[in-house]
């Protein structure tokens, strides 16, 4: 068949069939792709899914019925030799029954616009080949920083009439592919390479949303609003995991891009249940503004579909009862209270105040003198709690503690402790938006303030000396939710409003007080410090998300707060976030350091070539010079130090 055979519209009698390439690292099939292909069957006679890796049986019965193939291959050469095996598995012989292919991946949700309109203007285009989206043309090439990088169709979603994929360059493009081991390759291989190969070889081609439309050489990433208020019904997955340091520099707002697709009418739990099980927590929670500052007026509680909701309260300090009681009757209908404590003496105390309180709306109060006061709030919780967690008796529990902070001076402590309350029951209005959350988000698995950063040292170091312990806790439950760095998403100090099913993985695990260690020993590594670290990665496996929340009152103190610290500490170290944190990284942990340390920055800056010839010198004398310096304290400075990292966990001591 000639290369330059005119090109014509699809047919109407016309067939297609779609090449979807799919992966998934637990070899799970989410929602949002079922939810894509359902909507894609009535455009292809035959759907063929290549799965790169595995796929669970519970996978594939959610594919068949819906697809016609279902092929697995191993998870090599990314998505450009899924496509190239699977046209070799579908043959060339059955391939000609067909007008039009379209190769598509999984890395887009949708359609959040219709298809219909797509593919009708499509079908009328006299191509070769056309595509849904483009990415502009950039001198020199990012990948190779030489050359050009040309203008091309993005990869997932190529539609190849037959009079170009029966050609003779078609063959010779899949058959001279060479092996893709990394993601640069599958760019300069195949996408940026396919359309600029073939339409210089005469194929004619069309773009159902150009990038000339677009003020950005990459629509699909930069200006994901735009595309979708002009119909486009596929949204790219990447803007809401990509490094947030990227895009705070190019000011792309992927909350945006949700809200946006939520006013089309696109299931949004979606984007959250397949985006909170691959990507990082904090990182999808930073580049999707996933903070709710709430009014604490009602402006969205649903008084027809109350939850169930109950109140976990461990009181180790009676003093606070009223206070902690008086937060809980914030909550907009009817709830139960479990308190636990450590002495019978205690519950006493904490029932008489209870019974001098009004409340409501509050059906049951279970108090619970734990044998025990080992994990303290957290053994209270996994231990003495479990029967209520573990039931299907409620919607939505909250978990609140009489916190203090001893070893902190009094402001800090008393700020930290309003800092979890109030930004989770701060008045009957605000604790309503909250609950409406959940009401919302079939989703959501948590929610809970933001990092406590006044008063404590805890941004660019919130894993403390934990990290380790929780990863081993990972791995025991089955949790391969990618960690942050260089602090995880959690709820300091513990105190968090949750979605039982949430965190099932967690309290699938039966514990005793006796895993956990003296309430003296309740020091950094400890399984308390792990657990309270583990909540949102353990949501996330199980596809829930995490949202951060406050009243309008701490997010003017916070965020003054933050913007002068970042305003000082950008004082000396010029450009935009994402070259100061480039340069920190590249220069080390020297700050602080003194001259010395000053001397290693230096180094690794100016001189990286010399760094691991030095540092085999480095170690040893560093630590001659630590002995020689002051022999008694050498034990001692042995020891990790720990910047008040107890001062962000529950320090209620005996």
């Amino acid at each position: 068949m000639s290369e330059t055979e005119a090109p014509k519209p699809f047919p109407a009698d016309g067939r297609r069939i779609i090449f979807y390439l799919l992966w998934d690292a637990r070899g799970h099939v989410d929602d949002y792709v079922l939810y894509k292909l359902e909507r894609l069957r009535p455009f292809a006679e035959h759907i063929f899914v290549v799965v790169n890796g595995q796929l669970t049986d519970e996978g594939r019965a959610k594919l068949e019925g819906l697809v016609d193939t279902i092929w697995l291959r191993p998870n090599v050469g990314f998505d450009v030799w899924g496509y190239k095996e699977a046209l070799s598995e579908f043959g060339e012989e059955r391939l000609a029954e067909f007008d039009e292919l379209i190769l598509m991946n999984y890395t887009w949700f949708g359609p959040v616009n219709p298809f219909e309109p797509v593919f009708e203007r499509m079908d009328r285009a006299p191509v070769h080949f056309w595509g849904m989206t483009e990415h502009g043309k950039l001198r020199p090439n990012p990948f190779t920083r030489t050359g050009v990088l040309h203008s091309h169709i993005q990869s997932h979603w190529i539609a190849v009439r037959k009079s170009m994929f029966q050609s003779d360059l078609w063959r010779t493009y899949w058959d001279e592919m060479p092996p893709i081991v990394s993601y640069t390759d599958s760019i300069l291989s195949h996408e940026s390479k396919f359309t600029h190969h073939f339409s210089s070889a005469g194929f004619e081609y069309e773009v159902a949303f150009p990038q000339r439309n677009y003020s950005t050489w990459h629509p699909a990433f930069f200006d994901a609003e735009a595309l979708l208020d002009d119909g486009c019904p596929a949204l790219k997955r990447r803007p809401f995991f990509h490094d947030p340091l990227l895009i705070d520099r190019q000011a792309i707002v992927p909350r945006r891009f949700v809200e946006k697709a939520s006013q089309l009418g696109y299931p949004t739990e979606l984007i959250w249940q397949n985006i909170s099980k691959s990507s990082q927590p904090k990182v999808v929670n930073t580049n999707s503004a996933m903070l709710e500052i709430m009014p604490d007026v009602d402006i969205s509680y649903d008084e027809t579909k109350p939850l169930r909701l109950a109140v976990i309260v461990h009181i180790y300090y009676p003093e606070l009862t009223r206070e902690l009681f008086s937060y809980a009757a914030n909550l907009p209908s009817e709830y139960d209270v479990y308190v636990t404590t450590d002495t019978k003496a205690k519950g006493e105390v904490i029932r008489t105040i209870v019974d001098e309180l009004d409340q409501p709306l509050m059906r049951k109060l279970d108090i619970r003198c734990l044998p025990s006061n080992r994990g303290r709030d957290m053994g209270a919780f996994f231990v003495g709690c479990r029967d209520v967690i573990r039931s299907d008796d409620y919607d939505v529990i909250l978990k609140i503690h009489s916190k203090k902070t001893v070893q902190e001076g009094m402001n800090a402590g008393e700020f930290f402790r309003r800092h979890q309350i109030m930004n989770l029951l701060n008045s009957r209005g605000y604790a309503a938006n909250l609950i409406a959350l959940f009401q919302r988000e079939p989703g959501l698995g948590l929610a809970y303030a933001p990092t406590i950063h006044i008063g404590y040292p805890v941004l660019g170091r919130g894993w403390f000396a934990n990290k380790d312990a929780t990863k081993k806790m990972a791995k025991k439950l089955g949790i391969s939710v990618p960690f942050d760095d260089p602090s995880p998403l959690a709820p300091y100090g513990c105190m968090f409003a949750f979605r039982p099913e949430a965190l099932r993985l967690m309290t699938d695990q039966e514990l005793t007080y006796k895993d956990y260690p003296s309430p003296k020993e309740h020091i950094d590594g400890s399984i308390a410090h792990a657990q309270e670290r583990l909540f949102s990665y353990a949501a996330a496996e199980l596809g829930y998300h995490t949202k951060t929340v406050a009243t309008a009152r701490y997010a003017a103190i916070s965020h003054t707060s933050l913007e002068y610290k970042l305003d000082r500490m950008s004082k000396n170290i010029q450009g935009y976030a994402i070259d100061q944190v480039g340069l920190l990284d590249a220069s080390g942990d020297f700050l602080g350091g003194g001259p010395f340390g000053y001397a290693k920055a230096y180094i690794r800056l100016r001189h990286p070539r010399a760094v691991p010839v030095l540092r085999a010198f480095y170690r040893p004398a560093r630590g001659i010079a630590r002995v020689l310096r002051d022999p008694r304290g050498w034990a001692r400075r042995r020891r990790p130090f720990r910047p008040v990292e107890d001062g962000i966990d529950d320090m209620e001591l005996l």
